[in-house]
């Protein structure tokens, strides 16, 4: 069920109904709009009588929830959700799900300092605002890369530190969940562990956001469901990620679903991106699909960019020069400016054209880089 408040509802009003869902052994999850307030309501094993909340100050009315995720639905919450980041003291905001495209580029792996530090200087050049790079890698083959662990998230620490990215990795168990919450802006959980529902729960309560990659076989029903478990758990800074499905096509990786993109945004409130690197598995195929995915309206990419791909512990056939991955995004920079939207880089050209119509002597140190 689905309490909306009325716009004019008190942070008292809120807290009396929640306080009233809790007593009953239920769970409310508050979520402010623009406009009022919803609460919605898990826990419940069956429908609730609505006159138990109508009655109650600042309700406007309660709603059942017809679909079978509650939280994620637009029933729940009508306006998009924002995700908003901060990658340190003094450092810029950045947000996941706004008018600005959300850029996450950087290696599939990070395997030593100089990579890392090489890959992230380029891709804050080009525009990016988060850096992707795996320190635990759950491979196929056992006898692959498996990562850096401890040693690659302190690696990761300092990039954050030394380019102001945020940074995005993936967590692979609950075990280990911690650990890299420690290091992490975002927690990463990969196609293979979509419906790991005990680390979908853990992170749910860790409270830190989670960018959730949709299944190789999974259905968008199945995919939703499954970020349900995350804002189940009380943590609502869920992003989204469509990065193929498994088919019989073979002249690719994955084949990328980008009419999932449509369809979550209908569905649902939350952000979604796409990751055409690991939805084809082909290089010379990323930078097209990118291009598609941001006029089919997907709220960002994430990208593998690496400064020496054919010396890549893990996915260099997929990965992007840094040469490529800035024509990448003057490409989508122009593709978002016809729908509305912008990317990091467009800001910058923006900043810099006001720059050098004000003269010579007014030269500014934050567009000199």
């Amino acid at each position: 069920m689905l309490i909306v408040m009325k716009p004019q509802a008190t942070e008292g009003d809120v807290r009396a109904v929640c306080a009233k869902i809790e007593s009953m052994g239920f769970r409310a999850h508050p979520m402010p709009g623009a406009q009022r307030t919803a609460i919605g309501i898990t826990g419940n094993p069956g429908p609730l009588e609505p006159a138990e909340f109508e009655t109650m100050a600042g309700v406007a009315e309660a709603i059942p929830v017809s679909k079978p995720y509650k939280l994620v639905s637009r029933e729940v919450k009508s306006e998009d959700s924002i995700i908003a980041l901060k990658t340190g003291p003094g450092k810029a905001d950045v947000s996941i799900g706004g008018r600005e495209l959300a850029i996450i580029a950087g290696p599939c792996a990070i395997e030593s300092r100089e990579q890392a530090f090489a890959a992230a200087a380029r891709v804050r050049q080009a525009g990016a605002r988060l850096f992707r790079c795996g320190a635990f890698k759950p491979r196929t083959s056992p006898y692959s890369f498996q990562g850096l662990g401890e040693e690659g998230l302190k690696i990761l620490a300092e990039v954050r530190r030394e380019f102001g990215l945020a940074i995005v990795t993936e967590t692979v168990d609950p075990e280990n969940c911690d650990l890299v919450a420690e290091y992490a802006d975002v927690l990463q959980i990969g196609a293979r562990n979509m419906q790991n529902f005990s680390l979908l729960k853990h992170a749910g309560r860790l409270k830190k956001p989670v960018l959730l990659k949709r299944g190789m076989s999974a259905t968008l029903e199945e995919f939703l469901m499954a970020a349900e478990y995350i804002l189940s758990e009380g943590n609502y800074d869920v992003i989204l990620c469509e990065r193929g499905v498994r088919t019989f096509a073979d002249h690719t990786r994955n084949t990328l679903d980008l009419s999932v993109i449509p369809a979550v945004k209908r569905l649902s409130h939350l952000p979604i991106i796409v990751d055409p690197s690991h939805g084809t598995g082909k290089r010379d195929k990323v930078t097209p699909l990118a291009r598609a995915a941001v006029a089919v309206g997907a709220d960002g990419l994430i990208v593998e960019v690496h400064p020496n791909p054919e010396r890549a512990l893990s996915d260099g056939y997929q990965s992007l020069y840094p040469e490529q991955f800035e024509e990448l995004m003057e490409q989508v920079t122009a593709i978002a400016g016809v729908i509305g939207r912008t990317t990091a880089r467009s800001a910058l050209a923006t900043a810099g054209s006001q720059l050098q119509e004000s003269g010579p002597h007014c030269k500014d140190r934050r567009f000199s880089s």
